[in-house]
């Protein structure tokens, strides 16, 4: 059975840029976004950890932006 449902233009517009192809229907980009959002494997203890530890860090400002590690890779 299939249903309509209403976007706004701006959610439209980021779904079409989230197709594989021009002509890949919404209905499977949607089913795309939710099968990657739901994830059956929970994170580890360790991986929650480093997320805590990482984001603590970022809200101190102790981060380097994309320059920052661009120069220091000596990348342009």
């Amino acid at each position: 059975m299939k249903t309509t449902i209403q976007v706004s233009r701006e959610i439209k517009k980021l779904l079409d840029s989230l197709k594989i192809h021009p002509r890949e229907p919404y209905d499977s980009v949607i089913r795309r976004l939710i099968e990657y959002r739901t994830d059956d494997i929970p994170l580890s203890p360790e991986t929650l950890k480093e997320i805590e530890e990482a984001l603590k860090e970022i809200k101190k400002g102790e981060l380097y932006t994309t320059e920052q590690i661009k120069r220091e890779l000596k990348i342009k």
